[in-house]
């Protein structure tokens, strides 16, 4: 199960889980549009219903989605560090934080025959609520990541 931290001064989000999967197929599932369609949201909650990546240090990545309510969104950034499969760093533009943007860093480290996952996203610029909101989220991600590699789960047959 995932866990969230929150930096005293709210900027920094760190948010890990341990994932039965080695670093390799969880760098896939982070970087590959199609494998991120599959897993990337919640038929209760959103989902994402278009992706594309340029998987390399200045190319671009964008996604976007739908709320459950119709709602719709888009959040997009440049890669500014790919070190695969132990290091992906990018920029992120959420439509819901207006001018924000905030920087992601996923750390994949190979422990106990699968892999650490950890992701600090900060600059969140002391924004209490925008800090928690994506802690929780971060959590939710992971949960999905991980039931997409380990049990091959998708937004559509997960419970």
């Amino acid at each position: 199960m995932a866990t969230a931290s929150i930096t005293p001064d709210h900027d920094v989000v760190v948010t890990q889980s341990h994932i039965a999967a080695p670093p390799e197929r969880v760098f896939q599932a982070i970087t590959d549009p199609r494998q991120m369609l599959q897993w990337w949201g919640d038929k209760n909650m959103y989902r994402t219903t278009a992706c594309e990546a340029d998987v390399r240090v200045n190319g671009t990545w964008k996604s976007r989605g739908a709320m459950a309510n119709g709602d719709t969104f888009e959040v997009s950034g440049e890669y500014l560090e790919v070190d695969p499969p132990r290091r992906l760093v990018y920029a992120w533009r959420a439509t819901w934080m207006g001018a924000l943007i905030t920087t992601v860093e996923w750390h994949l480290e190979p422990h106990d025959g699968g892999t650490l996952v950890r992701i600090q996203h900060s600059g969140f610029a002391d924004d209490a609520q925008a800090a928690k909101s994506h802690g929780e989220g971060w959590q939710l991600v992971l949960n999905w990541m991980q039931s997409f590699v380990v049990k091959g789960e998708t937004i559509d047959t997960r419970a």
